[in-house]
């Protein structure tokens, strides 16, 4: 007997903020009673109602398996068939967090069903923030992930059915806790870098038309004023968004004199006089100052870890300025780039003692495979200059990948004058991920194009100019 695999596949509307394409309708319930069970030997029927087994999740990269299959409406044990398939697959492309949806469904092995569901899910999710909702911020979370088993504050999806849905959820929790608000859900940006999903009362917001810094000795009025000038000055003002303003913007500010328990208390507001706006009053604790403690790693190192300090030139004693050590931490990147880890990333986190009044640094450092160097191309030179370009060459094949060499090679041709009529050079590079290796590409160009192309000083004319590139 041939077993029937069943196998639907179903788009929704991908991207951001749009809601998923027409669904098909769920095929109509049946009132059948289950078929008896199989006599000894025999497995589920083809297209029957049998208990489902199993129940697995295909493409899942944000969402747990366990939130899908919940969504789903799918159960261990539950009596299944095609119509219950389809339902599932109907609730998830409803759900507007998946971008495809489809199942299948297989004679398991105690002559039931093995269930899969298998989904593309839309990848446009954002961290979600609450503004001005005057509630628990807890207890809504709460409400919400009993609401939707896919919630999760640092990853929502940002489509249309999504943000209608949680719109619609959080009235009606302002409602039971004596809140009534009219809520809008906007995607912008964040401060630093990604998106946000915000949700916040649907009435407009003033503008912040100036802001003023009070109980500030270390930091002059006017270096804070700066430092929020381009984020803050202008923008539609709510507490909780101008404490993010701070925390970007200012708060590095006084970190990088060594107050890293800087805090801003109050915050109080006043309707602007000659604009329409609000003007804004910062309370500023600007606390005591705090040295640099120790620097060290945090486990393994791909260069060996005392050249990788002395790299960073962090100083340990000194008012602990975090922009420095910030550019200290970029300073080992580059070196650990250099180096062929072409993937590398250097993180940092601190721990301050407030006792000492220091911050010790422990960096971390995830290199990533190194790259080696594989071919060399060079394009627009004849056989006399590729020849010496290949000897030139330092950074032979096998040899870890330096990303900054082929452009300092390069000045130094420029610098040296090795060319006639040299004009235009660039370098390329092609990091082949499979085998970890780099292909490097310079290119030459004529400064005057009746010249021909590039020769070596005092060597060769047009006619002596063989093939336009080489390969290594």
């Amino acid at each position: 007997m041939k077993w029937l695999l069943i196998t639907l596949l179903l788009a929704s509307g991908p991207g951001f903020a749009q809601p998923p394409a027409a669904q098909s309708k769920p095929a109509p319930k049946k009132s059948a009673t289950p078929a008896p069970p199989a006599k000894s030997g025999a497995a589920a029927q083809p297209g029957a109602r049998w208990p489902i087994e199993s129940i697995a999740v295909e493409g899942n990269r944000i969402y747990k398996t366990e939130q899908v299959v919940a969504l789903s409406g799918l159960k261990i044990g539950q009596v299944a068939g095609r119509p219950e398939f389809e339902a599932a697959r109907v609730r998830l492309v409803a759900s507007g967090v998946f971008e495809t949806v489809g199942y299948k469904f297989v004679p398991g092995p105690n002559k039931g069903y093995a269930a899969t569901l298998q989904v593309t899910e839309v990848e446009q999710v954002y961290p979600v923030l609450f503004e001005d909702l005057h509630v628990s911020t807890l207890d809504l979370e709460a409400a919400l992930q009993a609401k939707d088993p896919l919630f999760s504050p640092e990853k929502l999806a940002a489509t249309q059915p999504v943000l209608d849905r949680y719109v619609k959820w959080i009235q009606e929790f302002l409602a039971a806790k004596g809140v009534p608000e009219k809520i809008a859900a906007s995607v912008t940006p964040g401060i630093p870098g990604d998106y946000q999903i915000v949700f916040r009362p649907a009435r407009p917001l003033p503008a912040v038309a100036q802001v003023t810094f009070e109980g500030n000795k270390v930091v002059a009025q006017n270096v804070l004023r700066e430092s929020v000038s381009g984020t803050g000055i202008g923008a539609p003002y709510t507490e909780d968004s101008f404490r993010q303003v701070l925390n970007a913007a200012v708060r590095p500010v006084y970190e990088a004199r060594g107050r890293l328990r800087v805090s801003f208390p109050q915050i109080r507001t006043e309707p602007a006089k000659d604009v329409a706006g609000v003007n804004v009053f910062v309370t500023v604790d600007e606390a005591e100052s705090y040295d640099l403690g120790k620097v060290a790693f945090d486990g393994p190192t791909p260069l060996p870890p005392e050249g990788l300090l002395k790299t960073g030139d962090f100083k340990s004693g000194d008012v602990a300025n975090l922009d420095r050590v910030n550019e200290g931490l970029e300073r080992i990147r580059k070196a650990v780039r250099h180096a062929g880890y072409m993937q590398a990333k250097v993180t940092s986190a601190r721990k301050i003692d407030d006792a000492k009044k220091a911050v010790d640094i422990a960096v971390r450092i995830d290199a990533g495979p190194q790259f080696t160097m594989a071919r060399l191309t060079l394009v627009g030179l004849d056989l006399d200059g590729e020849a010496e370009m290949k000897r030139i060459w330092s950074l032979k094949e096998g040899k870890p990948f330096n990303p900054d060499y082929p452009e300092l090679f390069l000045k130094r041709i420029h610098d040296e004058g090795m060319f006639d009529n040299l004009g235009e050079t660039k370098s390329d590079f092609k990091l082949n991920e499979r085998d970890h290796t780099a292909d490097v590409t310079l290119t030459f160009k004529g400064a005057d194009p009746k010249q021909g192309r590039p020769g070596r000083r005092g060597r060769g004319g047009a006619d002596q100019r063989l093939p336009w590139s080489a390969t290594l």
